[in-house]
């Protein structure tokens, strides 16, 4: 299914007439889980997230096996202020470190049997420095949005969604401050490395972009709009794509977290289909998990990206539904259950 929307207010009646999660599938696998063999309650979190995969499947019994990891990549024209350890041609370098299998996603995705697709969106044209207007116009913005959508392949039964783009922690960090309010330095981190006078840099460029776009505050697709970039945006549009498949979805780190935001902030809900991969060391992220009411499956103290905690979470995901589809009930194996 290709995407059916040519404007923001078009997306935002897409996000309005999402799925549910299916309420039989739902019941059938809470009262699986009260007959498998183990005492209630035994496997912890893994037996709320089996059930919640299973809702969202729309089967009490599932079974995953086609998990896909999509990463966007784009480039900020906010880099040019000094906000990243890195100079913006690593975004490049980096996409083809993808595509040679180099990287750390790339071992990850097979590690979990994972299909990994990649998209670099326009990295000869960074978004516009966000400190003087909009990142993106309208059209850039539905563009972006539009070829998250249609990565999404239609087999996929769970998906994450990652990012590479220099410059982005500050993106993610601008949006969290229009969604969520308080200061700048509040939500802006360290990045890929930046020095103390780096992260102060930070704080100054997030609070001149929130004053340069009014527009962006308390609005999720503005904010998406005027202080994101593409691969943020390409995120987003994955995400909600996933949600119109009934695709449960894995969050990664601060970034997609910070993206997955202006869905949360544009309809109440938009995120039930999405569980949070991991705690990054980004310190903001906790606070917008918090907000997102997201409690993390891992903390590793990851900062790098790619999808790549979200990957690392697909085995957690991929154990909690193999002991929920895989055990025996107590009447299949024939041990008493009193």
């Amino acid at each position: 299914m290709n995407a059916t929307f040519t404007t923001l207010a078009e997306f935002q009646s897409v996000l309005e007439v999402m799925p549910e999660a299916d309420a039989k599938a739902f019941a059938g696998a809470q009262d699986r889980n009260e007959q498998l063999t183990k005492p209630p309650g035994a496997l912890g979190r893994l037996e709320d997230l089996a059930i919640w995969y299973a809702s969202w499947r729309g089967d009490d019994v599932p079974v995953g096996t086609n998990p896909q990891v999509v990463v966007f990549a784009g480039n900020h024209g906010v880099a040019a202020q000094g906000v990243s350890a890195f100079p913006p041609e690593v975004t490049e370098q980096m996409v083809l470190n993808f595509q040679h299998g180099g990287a750390a996603i790339n071992q990850l995705c097979k590690t979990y049997g994972a299909k990994l697709d990649v998209h670099a969106l326009e990295l000869d044209r960074p978004t516009a420095d966000f400190t003087s207007g909009p990142a993106m116009s309208e059209d850039e913005v539905i563009t972006a949005l539009q070829t998250g959508w249609n990565a999404v392949d239609a087999q996929t039964d769970v998906l994450v969604a990652g990012e590479m783009g220099i410059g982005n922690t500050t993106s993610g960090a601008a949006i969290a401050c229009a969604l969520f309010g308080g200061d700048a330095a509040d939500w802006v981190g360290r990045g890929t490395g930046v020095t103390d006078e780096g992260l102060a840099l930070k704080a100054r460029v997030v609070a001149q972009g929130i004053a340069a776009n009014p527009t962006a505050v308390g609005n999720g697709l503005e904010a998406l709009r005027c202080l994101g970039g593409r691969e943020l945006a390409g995120m987003v549009g994955a995400i909600a794509s996933a949600r119109a498949k009934s695709i449960p979805v894995i969050l990664d780190g601060f970034i997609c977290s910070a993206a997955a935001s202006c869905l949360a902030a544009a309809v109440d809900g938009a995120l039930d289909h999405t569980v949070a991969g991991h705690l990054s060391a980004e310190g903001a992220h906790a606070v917008i998990l918090g907000n997102l009411g997201k409690t993390p499956l891992l903390s590793l103290g990851l900062r790098l990206g790619e999808g790549s905690g979200g990957a690392l979470a697909l085995g957690v995901l991929q154990g909690a539904v193999a002991c929920h589809s895989g055990m025996a009930t107590f009447a299949e194996a024939g041990v008493s259950d009193t």
